[in-house]
């Protein structure tokens, strides 16, 4: 069973928005001591690897990198249904809008590969199985049109290809540290 935490967290505004890069980085690190529902890793490893995975399949678009390094960054904050909304939100004012709105796609990605690719179901974790249900299952056929015309919508489909293949227990990726420059590149690109 999957368990929620909504707990308050240090550096976190009381509407779960982070007050400022240093904060986020801060939150970031202790996500190395957050277990995660898939077997042999933390929140850490699960988001250092999704970053890795998105920097070699798109290595100049910073954004995209950052987005899977954030996407999860909300499963200590909010109900696993809303998290992916929840994360936007809290790092929207910092890391800007399309890392936000990639972050609050990937979940609707998942439920959109599904329902248009016949093998996607089967690579997912038996974790990632049980949450398609919570999450609202596979999208209908109207869902599909909306999510197809959303200018991030293939993109959080990389995201969340990336999300499923970043699993893997012992897995040497680079670390936080690596990620702190452009964590801090894509937070001063924003004004």
């Amino acid at each position: 069973m999957i368990e929620e935490n909504t707990k308050p967290i240090a550096g976190v505004a009381a509407e779960n928005r982070f007050l400022n890069i240093d904060d986020l980085i801060d939150y970031l690190s202790k996500l190395a001591f957050s277990p995660m529902t898939e077997p042999g890793l933390v929140e850490l490893d699960h988001a250092l690897q999704c970053a890795a995975e998105l920097k070699a399949i798109r290595p100049d678009d910073l954004e995209l990198q950052v987005a899977g390094l954030v996407h999860d960054i909300a499963h200590s904050l909010s109900h696993i249904r809303e998290h992916d909304k929840v994360g936007a939100d809290a790092v929207r004012h910092i890391l800007g809008d399309r890392v936000a709105d990639l972050v609050a796609l990937h979940v609707a990605a998942k439920r959109y590969l599904v329902a248009t690719d016949d093998e996607y179901r089967s690579r997912l974790s038996p974790i990632s199985v049980q949450t398609l249900d919570l999450q609202g299952g596979t999208m209908s056929a109207d869902e599909i049109v909306l999510f197809e015309a959303d200018p991030n919508g293939r993109d959080a489909c990389l995201l969340r290809i990336a999300d499923e293949a970043a699993k893997e227990p012992d897995r040497a990726v680079p670390g936080l540290d690596a990620w702190i420059e452009p964590l801090r590149r894509v937070a001063a690109s924003r004004g």
